[in-house]
């Protein structure tokens, strides 16, 4: 949500958030039981940034984005972390990275007129180029996400009624707003939340899903050509409020998706917190036994059809049957998840937390 998001998303209410140490373990994708020796193993990174953008691109390499201009990236592992922060960025908030490998990443600042920018490196953040700056006062961006190296959109909060969205097709060079014409009309109070980098998410060549809160029905709306058109379709996720909704969606193909939101509040309840799709978004039912409270960032896990992880400021849960039970295996607090096709799968969050996946 616009301003809950740009004043920190209830940064006071995780301040006491369970910091719980690597414990329970999680599922590897063969459909182990936890206790197969996996565990989220925590990372120095020497800030307290808070990274809410991740971009996991093996098991070695990975990036975060996050509060003061922070960029941060590994290529051992997460043993010794490089600060590649954009000279002079440290006002910008940072919420989202799409990396294409260790050198190439996309970052999106969020906020209101020209806060909302992209910026891009070649070179592993050595150098950054500003690709985007958003000069309507009206707009707010909060997500990225690319089909291919080259192909990607960005969105932002509705102008003039409706979702704007940004495009590229030169891999974040250079950006075009599309028209509007095919985007259904916005709620009123309707926005997405900049929680996890994951309110825009694609999958495969021209699919891609956006996630909504803050208004009477929390809504997923669906694209089958790259962002020119669109469906909306409700979910079953709580909302009536600005906290609640959609904060964040997976999927591992253009059909199967999950999604996990709530409400962001420390102290209220958020007994349906997931809902998954078989049908590409076209209809959303309840996750039966769903995580117990607020999760902000899901992932799908590699090479599994089943398996994924939900994460939040109370813990992460996973789910082994495509997002109908989850279970929680362990109590740290994390803002979003990814993972990567070697089965490299990394968690960031407050307080400059940053854990991979340990076998």
């Amino acid at each position: 949500m616009r301003r809950a998001v740009l004043a920190g998303l209830c940064g006071a209410a995780l301040a006491g958030a369970v910091l719980a140490p690597p414990a329970t373990a999680l599922p590897d994708g063969r459909d182990h039981t936890p206790g197969g020796g996996l565990s989220w193993r925590l990372k120095d990174s020497g800030t307290d940034a808070r990274f809410r953008g991740l971009a996991a691109v093996s098991r070695d390499t990975a990036w975060v984005a996050g509060s003061k201009g922070t960029v941060l990236r590994t290529a051992d592992g997460g043993r010794t972390w490089r600060d590649v922060s954009p000279p002079g960025g440290a006002a910008l908030e940072l919420r989202d990275v799409e990396a294409f490998d260790g050198r190439r990443a996309v970052v999106l600042a969020i906020g209101e007129g020209e806060a909302s920018r992209v910026l891009r490196t070649e070179d592993g953040g050595a150098t950054w180029t500003e690709s985007f700056r958003n000069t309507d006062p009206r707009a707010f961006y909060d997500c990225v996400t690319f089909f291919d190296r080259r192909h990607g959109l960005a969105m932002s909060d509705p102008v003039d009624g409706r979702y704007r969205i940004l495009s590229t097709a030169d891999g974040g060079r250079s950006w075009k707003v599309l028209p509007s014409s095919g985007m259904p009309a916005a709620q009123e109070g309707e926005a997405a939340f900049a929680a996890s980098g994951q309110c825009l998410v694609a999958s495969g060549p021209r699919d891609v899903w956006l996630a909504t809160g803050g208004a009477a029905r929390a809504r997923i709306l669906h694209s089958a050509d790259r962002g020119r058109t669109w469906t909306a379709t409700d979910a079953p996720i709580p909302a009536g409020d600005p906290a609640r909704g959609v904060f964040g969606l997976a999927f591992r193909d253009r059909s199967h998706g999950i999604a996990v939101g709530g409400d962001y509040r420390a102290d209220q309840a958020s007994p349906k917190a997931a809902a998954v799709t078989r049908d590409g978004g076209r209809t959303w039912a309840p996750a039966e036994h769903p995580p117990p409270a607020y999760r902000s960032g899901v992932t799908w896990f590699p090479h599994s059809r089943a398996t994924a992880l939900a994460v939040g400021p109370t813990g992460t849960d996973v789910t082994k049957d495509g997002g109908r039970t989850w279970r929680t295996v362990d109590t740290g607090s994390y803002d979003t998840v990814d993972c990567a096709p070697d089965r490299g799968c990394w968690a960031s969050g407050e307080k400059g937390r940053i854990a991979r996946l340990e076998r």
